[in-house]
């Protein structure tokens, strides 16, 4: 692997502190949270990139499995891994390297690719979020969707618009060289 210089370092960073404060900003919902981190989920692989997004990925959950309490409700360790909310966070690490990885694909992009690449992240985030929610809560899939998917899409596709304008505007991909 090559090495990150320090402006790839410094965005890496960013966006893993990005996400830390996108877990603060939550509506409490049991067993998960509405928060903000998908937001910059979404923007860390729009605009970093695939190795680059996914590393400010898995940084952040690093800093939470460590002890740092950046995940949603000021909850950090491994066990938070293995809970409820877990597979929302592996989600996040492999949704924003597939998005970086769409975006890397074409050279000249529209708000509508950024669109679909987006939507394609939130997929990805809520079948992996959903699938351990499953297993580890032993609901049904039907009620998994009640709980993990059905009250989170109206926010979420706004946080896809958000990350689509955003990203479009500031045009980034900044690749490991």
């Amino acid at each position: 692997m090559k090495k990150m210089n320090i402006r790839q370092m410094t965005l890496v960073s960013l966006f893993a502190a990005l996400t830390a404060v996108g877990a603060f900003i939550s509506i409490p919902l049991y067993p998960v949270p509405i928060t903000l981190q998908n937001l910059f989920t979404l923007l860390a692989g729009m605009t970093l990139g695939s190795v680059l997004g996914g590393s400010s990925q898995i940084i952040y959950v690093l800093l939470g499995i460590i002890g740092l309490p950046v995940f949603a409700g000021f909850k950090a360790g491994i066990g938070v891994l293995f809970g409820p909310t877990g597979g929302f966070l592996f989600g996040f690490i492999i949704s924003s390297y597939i998005i970086g990885k769409i975006i890397e694909l074409k050279k000249e992009k529209d708000i509508f690719y950024y669109f679909l690449a987006g939507g394609l992240g939130i997929v990805i985030i809520y079948i992996i979020g959903i699938g351990q929610l499953s297993l580890v809560t032993g609901m049904g899939i039907k009620q998994t969707l009640m709980v993990g998917v059905f009250p989170f899409l109206p926010g979420d596709i706004l946080k896809i618009i958000a990350a689509s304008f955003i990203a479009s505007k500031l045009k980034l991909v900044i690749p490991l060289r």
